[in-house]
């Protein structure tokens, strides 16, 4: 049983049908890419996914649960994290609070702590910037942030919405290496992102999406290598 599936969802924004029966699904511990051009669907799927957007038809499982009309904070206290596009952090917070907030849907200090720990152990620089005022770090911290905020959750499944979006070559580099140890410890990853190349290239599968429907599946490695991919998404 896949631990998310998504079946034959259809999204509007009032007339215009943004999603057109999209269905996919990500196993435990998979990195799975969902690669395409700007207005392909992808923020909306993942907006669909955790409840910020309701499909008109369609159903969303997850875990074996039908969450398909199920809030976002709900959604949340399940296991499910999003790491939105833009970073979305809290700016006139700090980075501590900001990370704590990532917790309001767990109550065990005990064990918030210990995430804690854990998160800056992953990022360092937050432990040194703790106390700063999140609005002032950089853009790259900035993602660090956001993903670390969504690691405090303890989620099984995290949505990560274009987190190299903005940054520079060195930073890209260190957020894929991040996605990377994050599937290693065991949260298993969906990853929308434009920078198609270095997505497939830690991703185990991938899904094509070509307005609001899925064009191509298969194999990260393989779609990586193919030509049709290479011409419209790798500049080749």
């Amino acid at each position: 049983m896949a631990l998310l599936e998504v079946k034959d969802i259809k999204v509007y924004y009032g007339v215009i049908q943004a999603l057109k029966g999209l269905s996919f699904s990500v196993e435990e511990g998979e990195v799975v890419a969902l690669i395409g051009a700007n207005g392909a669907g992808k923020t909306t799927t993942l907006h669909t996914v955790t409840g910020l957007l309701r499909p008109k038809e369609g159903q969303i499982l997850y875990d074996g649960e039908d969450i398909t009309h199920v809030g976002a904070h709900k959604i949340v206290a399940m296991g499910m994290a999003h790491v939105p596009e833009g970073r979305r952090v809290f700016a006139n917070m700090t980075v501590l609070q900001n990370l704590r907030m990532g917790a309001f849907t767990r109550s065990d200090k005990a064990e918030i702590a210990d995430t804690l720990r854990k998160v800056f152990r992953r990022f360092p620089r937050l432990e040194e910037r703790q106390n700063q005022i999140a609005g002032t770090l950089s853009g790259g911290e900035q993602q660090m942030l956001a993903m670390g905020r969504a690691l405090m959750s303890k989620p099984k499944i995290i949505l990560m919405d274009e987190p190299s979006m903005g940054l520079s070559p060195i930073f890209v580099n260190e957020i894929f290496d991040i996605i990377r140890s994050v599937s290693e410890s065991g949260t298993t990853v969906l990853l929308v992102e434009q920078n198609a190349r270095k997505a497939l290239s830690i991703a185990d599968r991938a899904y094509v999406l070509e307005t609001g429907t899925i064009s191509m599946t298969g194999k990260a490695d393989d779609l990586l290598h193919d030509e049709a991919v290479q011409k419209a998404y790798l500049g080749e």
